[in-house]
């Protein structure tokens, strides 16, 4: 290879005196040339040695935490969709575990078969390693308990206030374990201030979900006076209902976002039944889900840099790819026992299924692969920032009710024909979340 390109430099640069080693043609193997100067340096590939340069720039780390925060913000609203659509949730987490194991996998045969120094993906699952692996299976498990307690807490409190809630609980105790296990390369002074906005954040979302279920209990009070809302449920089969009660929202065409009649049919067709339930359930869970999720960064921070030195002399640490793939294992395991599970001992009320059912159960299974796809990407893409930039600042990700506010807005009407109240809270909280990205991405260190 190297004979041909040789001869083929030649032809086009005879007056060349270093050859193929010429910088004008091989900015990597001269020695004359400063590689610093080159924006996409991070990600040359030198064929003939066939090394490919990790994600080392601050800007790269950037530009995979903001595509991050793209695919974790938009995977919720997806599950959120199936389960409003009456899917059992069940289903659709089978559904999407699957894939997003398929996207670890996909990365670790692609990107971990071509590390620079440290052995690749197949060369590592041999090595002796267990200790870094098992710090990324614990962080798979806390991911897929904290994602399975979601996906039941947005049926309670909707789908903004359950990630803003998960989010700021992440950033306070995550950055924080992360500051400190990556050497405190992140500038503190910037860092703390950031995750002080995702707690205020915290506290705006907590007030808009107190706001809005008020909105949300006046609506349905006052079309109680009018009709009744069990009777009513029992009844009206879909979204095109018959009523004269223009101020409730209803007429013969399909029930206005916001209005009790949303509401109410809403009750009617989703798979997990909240009417009468006590929202402090969901609160529960949520913040539940936002503990687990704190773990799994600091979890995978440890598999990949062995701050705690448990790796025998001379072993490698575990690339990003490979820690991935055995996170994602772990996830996978533990998502499918405990679905498994409660598809025959089901709880929140939902109803009893089996593992045929799920088989035969093709409504939304196609946007269930891809929530999945895209979790398991969006999660790929911010451990690689992490790795660049320190997993401190990488948790500006978890910015993604940013995201998913936008999506509970546009696909499922929250906060519509709400009250004045709500809506400043939800603008107050929108705005802390920008701020606190704005500043933890300011806080990207470099590991060295």
């Amino acid at each position: 290879m190297r004979k041909m390109i040789e001869a083929g430099w030649r032809t086009v640069s005879p007056n060349s005196v270093n050859g193929a080693d010429d910088p004008l043609i091989n900015v990597v193997g001269s020695g004359d040339s400063d590689q610093s100067k080159l924006v996409f340096c991070d990600f040359i590939v030198c064929i003939e040695s066939e090394k490919m340069y990790m994600i080392e720039s601050k800007g790269g780390a950037i530009a995979c935490m903001l595509l991050a925060l793209l695919f974790l913000g938009t995977w919720p609203a997806i599950m959120t969709l199936t389960e409003r659509r009456g899917r059992l949730p069940q289903h659709t987490y089978l559904d999407y575990t699957i894939t997003n194991l398929l996207a670890a996998v996909i990365i670790a045969f692609t990107l971990g078969q071509i590390g620079p120094s440290r052995p690749n993906f197949i060369t590592q699952l041999s090595q002796d390693n267990w200790q870094s692996v098992m710090f990324a299976m614990a962080g798979g498990i806390v991911l897929s308990l904290g994602n399975l307690a979601t996906q039941y807490a947005w049926a309670f409190v909707g789908l903004s206030v359950t990630e803003v809630v998960t989010s700021s609980i992440t950033v306070v105790i995550g950055t924080t374990l992360n500051y400190f296990l990556d050497d405190r390369i992140n500038r503190a002074e910037i860092l703390f201030p950031g995750a002080a906005c995702f707690l205020i954040a915290v506290c705006f979302g907590s007030a808009v979900h107190k706001s809005n279920a008020a909105d949300n209990k006046s609506k349905l009070q006052n079309f109680n006076r009018l009709n009744n809302i069990h009777n009513y449920l029992e009844t009206t089969s879909s979204f095109q209902i018959e009523t004269n009660h223009a101020n409730s929202g209803l007429g013969k065409e399909k029930a206005k976002e916001g209005t009790a009649a949303f509401l109410i049919e809403l009750e009617k067709q989703r798979a997990i039944k909240v009417f009468g339930k006590s929202t402090i359930i969901g609160l529960a869970i949520t913040f539940f889900a936002g503990i687990c999720f704190s773990m799994f960064s600091p979890a995978f921070n440890l598999a990949t840099n062995d701050q705690w030195h448990t790796l025998k002399h001379g072993v490698p640490k575990l690339s990003v790819y490979t820690a991935f793939f055995y996170f994602s294992i772990s996830a996978f395991v533990i998502a499918l026992i405990l679905n498994i599970r409660f598809l025959y001992w089901p709880v929140l009320g939902l109803p009893r299924s089996s593992f045929k059912a799920y088989l035969n159960d093709w409504n939304g299974r196609g946007w269930s692969f891809l929530a999945g796809f895209l979790c398991g990407f969006g999660n790929g893409l911010q451990f690689m920032g992490g790795q660049a930039a320190g997993y401190a600042a990488a948790d500006a990700v978890q910015a993604l009710p940013l995201v998913s506010t936008f999506w509970g807005i546009l696909l499922f009407g929250e906060y519509r024909r709400s009250s004045r109240r709500t809506y400043v809270l939800l603008i107050s909280m929108l705005f802390m979340f920008i701020v606190a990205v704005a500043v933890l991405m300011a806080s990207s260190g470099h590991r060295k």
